[in-house]
């Protein structure tokens, strides 16, 4: 099997590269013959590289341990759910996901567009080829995932998996992110294709506005699955820490949330054309920077592999693009620029540019902070670590702004709005937005960002319920429908703007989820049977302790009896345990605390077993109170369900992609 899948990727390798050279020489040339055997050519390389995959997925499942990434990633134990997952576990095979992943993607566009764009797709196959042949050389030479096992021993039994990564949502969690990342191809290679040909009017947008919006939302969705792992499986109470593999995923997820937005304006009005082709230039640049963070050991993360040789290459390719993309860039200049112009400060056009201008922001303040203690030790030789409260203090402010703009933006008029447009569009939302903030203020609240946040989330709800409003007014008195009637005849007649409000509804949502960390509550006692212990209104028994002996590891279960009131609310069981118990070298023993939490809209009971004295029987017990959690997760559902509609194929227009 290692003998099979190391061909595999070699073979792959070497039609990679003549792929790349037929393409050239067909632009060159111009000779049909070419182009047709560099795409099948193209089209093989995909095939042999998702028979590589299986091959390593079938060897995980099987526990051949003949091969060093299955044992070192999965054991006899594992649970078979896990072995899947560890594909993605290690370094190479999560590498060699990445590159199946990408040929996916690489099959979908060939077989979409055999017919169409027949300007662009030489240069897209050429571009999306050479990021394979750099994958490729990353499997063959550096990190092949078929490497056998260097021992002078049968290997009876693997290392097995991560005991932090034995959790479900392991397992559509780093895909997701994988889609989105790798996604982020497309549509760089069709800008990559427009510049080459000069063929920069609106087309290469249109043929990637959907490709965008998908890879934007599986990447929000791998985004929002990890802050869902971290809360439920790391046992520290947050969903977010600004770790610098999560600042890696959230850097291209905002300036291709700024593209998305972007490109609707070149698309209606032919404007911000250098704009929009730097945003998707610069969020493929943070795909790649991203994964040379993961992967190269320069930051230290939870989330992150262990320090490798494949950080310079990395670095090398991520210098390479950016060489490539501002050449062509400058050099296309003069073909991009148009004379179109903003008429007005205060029109639809400029708010998606401030929109933009925001987003960006984020963007830079984040990488500057993730990146700040390299740079201060390749300066001083002292690293200066940059913690949560730096990106608080600078990204609440901005995010405020943005949510403010999500508002504002609806109720402008492209081109220009009149006074008498803006006293009678804005009166109300800023009236439920003050009124709200007064409300917040009198029921308790005096810290000033959550007081902000309350009246904003009314203003900008107030702003999308108005346009909705009047969307169904208009379709009532014309067409005679009920309101639910006309509600969804509005929604499928122009999905992509309507889509939009929904995803902002969504994020309105998960702003009011972000005001709960205001008043989150935490204590940790040492407990016995019988103890007692009280916060926030809560009392916490500590009724019993047991044990249980499971096929992969060894636990403690503590069960607590949770009540207000004197009435019990539910009881919580979290554990301590101890993976590959039965091995006799004790350092090889790893422990894990496995947490249990009570959920409701209002607050989470969370619980974190934190360790246990085997001679007294004392236990170190943590207890959260985390407010409005799930109003996060229920934004993020929101945002899913409003990005849907905007991608919904509309049968007038066709479904191109």
């Amino acid at each position: 099997m290692p003998t099979y899948g190391a061909a595999l990727l070699s073979l792959s390798l070497g039609l990679c590269f003549l792929t790349v050279v037929l393409i050239s020489l067909y632009v060159r040339m111009g000779d049909k013959r070419l182009f047709f055997v560099a795409e099948r050519m193209c089209l093989s390389v995909c095939f042999l590289v998702a028979l590589a995959t299986i091959a390593l997925l079938a060897g995980l499942l099987k526990s051949d341990f003949d091969i060093d990434y299955v044992a070192k990633y999965t054991s006899i134990g594992t649970p078979t759910i896990y072995k899947f997952s560890a594909l993605w576990a290690g370094q190479s095979g999560s590498l060699l996901f990445w590159l199946f992943v990408l040929c996916g993607y690489v099959a979908v566009v060939l077989v979409q567009n055999r017919n169409r764009h027949k300007r662009l797709m030489p240069y897209v196959i050429m571009t999306l080829s050479v990021i394979q042949m750099f994958f490729l050389l990353m499997v063959n030479f550096v990190a092949n995932p078929f490497a056998p096992v260097d021992t002078d021993f049968v290997v009876r039994d693997g290392l097995g998996l991560n005991p932090l990564l034995q959790n479900p949502t392991m397992a559509i969690h780093p895909p997701m992110l994988y889609l989105g990342y790798v996604g982020f191809s497309v549509p760089f290679a069709f800008a990559i294709a427009a510049l080459f040909s000069r063929q920069l009017d609106a087309v290469w947008v249109r043929s990637i506005r959907r490709w965008t919006l998908f890879t934007w939302l599986t990447l929000g969705i791998g985004i929002l699955l990890g802050g869902w792992w971290a809360y439920n499986e790391l046992g520290w109470g947050g969903y977010w820490a600004w770790d610098p593999v999560e600042n890696a995923s959230l850097m291209p997820w905002l300036t291709g949330t700024a593209f998305i937005h972007s490109i609707i304006i070149q698309e209606k009005k032919n404007m911000l054309r250098v704009w929009n082709m730097i945003l998707i230039l610069v969020t493929f640049l943070l795909c790649i920077f991203g994964t040379f963070l993961t992967r190269s050991g320069i930051v230290s993360s939870v989330h992150s592999f262990t320090q490798s040789s494949l950080g310079p290459m990395f670095l090398s390719f991520v210098l390479l693009i950016l060489v490539v993309s501002t050449y062509l860039l400058l050099s296309r200049l003069d073909d991009l620029k148009t004379e179109k112009r903003m008429e007005s400060f205060v029109s639809r056009e400029s708010g998606f540019l401030f929109n933009n201008v925001v987003f960006v922001s984020i963007c830079f303040a984040v990488l500057w902070g993730t990146m700040f203690p390299v740079i201060s030790e390749a300066v001083t030789g002292t690293q200066i670590t940059v913690g949560a409260p730096f990106f608080n203090q600078i990204t609440i402010p901005i995010g405020l702004l943005l949510l403010t703009l999500a508002g504002i933006g609806p109720l402008l008029a492209w081109r220009r709005t009149s006074k008498e447009s803006l006293t009678r569009n804005f009166s109300i939302p800023v009236l439920a937005g003050l009124t709200t903030a007064a409300l917040a203020m009198i029921g308790g609240m005096r810290s000033i960002y959550p007081v902000v946040t309350a009246g904003l989330t009314a203003f900008v709800t107030s702003t999308i319920a108005m346009e909705f409003w009047r969307g169904i007014t208009v379709r009532r008195r014309k067409f005679d429908e009920n309101i639910l009637q006309a509600l969804l005849k509005m929604i499928s007649k122009n999905r992509s703007r309507y889509g939009g409000y929904i995803v902002h509804i969504g994020i309105v949502l998960m702003f009011v989820g972000f005001i709960g960390k205001a008043f989150d509550e935490d204590r940790e006692w040492v407990m016995s049977v019988g103890d007692e212990v009280r916060i926030a209104g809560y009392g916490i028994t500590l009724s019993a302790l047991d044990e249980e002996e499971r096929p992969n590891h060894y636990t403690w279960i503590a069960t607590l009896d949770v009540t207000k009131e004197g009435e019990k609310v539910t009881s919580l069981h979290p554990e301590k345990r101890i993976y590959f118990h039965r091995n006799p070298n004790p350092d090889r023993r790893q422990p894990h605390s496995e947490l249990s939490l009570h959920s409701t809209w209002r607050e989470d009971v969370y619980s974190v077993f934190g360790g246990i004295d085997l001679e007294s029987e004392l236990l170190t017990i943590k207890i959260m109170v985390n407010r409005l959690v799930r109003f996060v997760w229920l934004g993020g559902y929101v945002l899913l369900f409003g990005t849907v509609i905007a991608l919904w194929p509309d049968r007038r227009r066709g479904t191109e992609v």
